[in-house]
């Protein structure tokens, strides 16, 4: 494992809900110092509410200035113009960073410099620091947001893959594009935080009053409901089945108004990663309803792993990702058939929720950055001990 270095990280949204990233730096910052810089510089905001929030809580972050998240991790929340089609803002993002950065990594400390990026167009960067190795962690196809200019995702992201000394595929769609680029590109699948999520096996856990109050069964989603959620599926199913309570956990960008008329679509807003684990053993099942376009073919989502970790039966769209389940996991495709298989979850006896577990078990996070440390100790430049 890597010990002794001083992490570099370039990702956005530290404050934002635990992704792959948190799991992977907070294991790191064990036994390294880690600099999260909040890098936000990829996608032009829009004018709406969503992104003036954004807009703020960046500011905010800016005028903290250098914040101790954890013991060994720092967040750097730096000024920097979200112009990506502009050499200019380029040229000016490269001052304002680069001697921020620098003068943060002087006060949490020294050890040799490894660079790993989240983000696909920090490539500008690396030539201000010395390190001894560059990771790229890609785990999303960000050419096709909505809101990313495409052409320009695509130049930086090239150019990153090939001066990173390990690029790191979390589905088998990004590593085939990213190895085109540089063959010491690796897929390693998501983690999950078993212990976190199989605690929704205990029967020590209390009952949140939001969920606990809604009949059951109770079907639940949790995570980002954005425009790749297939919705129109969701209230077809609902429509349906209305005995069945569905359940979203987390912040909403999309038109809901559709739902108002269903009584039994529940929207409780975000919650905090802690307590997960009480809402999931409050749910009879789970379900993944994402629409399947060049998006969401290279996503692995990282909600698969943490319904299974706590014991849940999962219906899923055909997403390529969840295909290698499918022992585990309802796959379907359309109202019907997404109505069939979670009938069928809910039948299912209770010795396919040890199953789901002990699989989950051999998948934590640890298992995945212990795998990763392996192949960058492997790369060709010496430093990594």
């Amino acid at each position: 494992m890597i010990a002794g270095r001083t992490i570099l990280c370039f990702a956005s949204g530290y404050d934002a809900p635990p992704t792959g990233k948190h799991h992977i730096m907070h294991l790191l910052a064990k036994r390294n110092r880690v600099l999260w810089v909040n890098y936000h510089a990829s996608r032009r905001p829009g004018i709406c509410r969503a992104d003036v929030l954004r807009i703020a809580g960046r500011l905010r972050g800016v005028l903290a200035g250098l914040a101790r998240a954890r013991e060994n991790l720092h967040v750097l929340t730096p000024l920097v113009l979200p112009l990506p089609r502009s050499n200019l803002a380029r040229r000016l993002n490269l001052a304002l960073l680069s001697g921020r950065i620098h003068s943060a990594l002087s006060e949490i400390g020294d050890g040799p410099l490894q660079i790993w990026s989240f983000c696909p167009d920090v490539s500008y960067l690396l030539g201000r620091f010395r390190a001894e190795k560059i990771v790229y962690y890609c785990v999303d196809d960000f050419a096709s947001f909505n809101g990313y200019d495409r052409a320009q995702v695509l130049r930086d992201e090239a150019e990153l893959c090939r001066r990173a000394d390990l690029v790191v595929a979390s589905s088998a769609a990004l590593y085939k594009s990213k190895r085109a680029l540089n063959e010491r590109t690796v897929l390693v699948p998501h983690g999950v935080d078993f212990d976190h999520f199989a605690a929704a096996a205990s029967g020590k856990l209390g009952a949140p009053p939001d969920v606990s109050a809604v009949c059951r069964p109770r079907i639940g989603f949790f995570g980002l409901i954005r425009e790749w959620v297939d919705m129109d599926l969701v209230a077809a199913v609902a429509r349906r089945r209305p005995i069945w309570q569905f359940i979203f956990i987390g912040d909403a960008a999309v038109d809901l108004s559709a739902f108002r008329e269903l009584r039994n679509v529940h929207f409780l807003g975000r919650k905090d990663y802690s307590l997960l684990p009480q809402y999931c053993r409050q749910l009879d099942a789970a379900i993944i309803p994402f629409k399947v376009n060049e998006l969401t073919i290279a996503v692995n989502p990282i909600k698969l792993r943490e319904y299974l970790a706590a014991g849940l039966g999962v219906v899923s769209t055909p997403l390529p990702e969840v295909a290698a389940y499918r022992k585990l996991v309802e796959i379907a495709d359309g109202p019907e058939q997404f109505e069939a298989a979670i009938e069928r979850v809910l039948q299912a006896k209770d010795e396919l929720r040890r199953k789901r577990m002990e699989r989950m078990r051999q998948e934590s996070w640890p298992v995945r950055l212990r795998q990763i440390c392996e192949c960058l100790m492997s790369t060709s430049r010496p430093g990594v001990t």
